[in-house]
């Protein structure tokens, strides 16, 4: 049975910020790709940041100053360190793993930023 589990969101000010985690298990085989996406209110599904296994990364512009993916190969497991939060960054925040024929996504954690 295939898990994917975001945690960490929450609600934070504006200016602070917010360390996400993604851990996937009951996968076999090479995952290839895992990244974080988000989607707020009435909008769709947009991508934050993607890593791949070699540890290359790619970021939304908006995202890209601020926002930092990681990830740990053995467990399967991204991060995302999300500095001087904006408003904008209100979201879902979805976790998604991608292997050469499989895509998995989990169900998503709530990242509000307000004061």
């Amino acid at each position: 049975q295939v898990r994917v589990v975001e945690s960490g969101g929450g609600l934070v000010q504006p200016g602070g910020s917010l360390r996400l985690s993604c851990a996937a298990s009951g996968i076999i085989g090479k995952v290839l790709l895992m990244g974080w996406y988000r989607q707020g209110p009435g909008d769709r599904r947009d991508l934050v940041a993607i890593i791949s296994s070699s540890g290359s990364a790619s970021y939304a512009d908006s995202v890209k100053d601020r926002f930092t993916i990681s990830r740990d190969n053995a467990k399967n497991t991204i991060y995302l360190q999300m500095n001087s939060l904006k408003p904008d960054d209100t979201a879902v925040y979805y976790c998604n793993v991608h292997q050469v024929t499989d895509t998995y996504w989990g169900q998503g954690t709530q990242v509000t930023v307000s004061s």
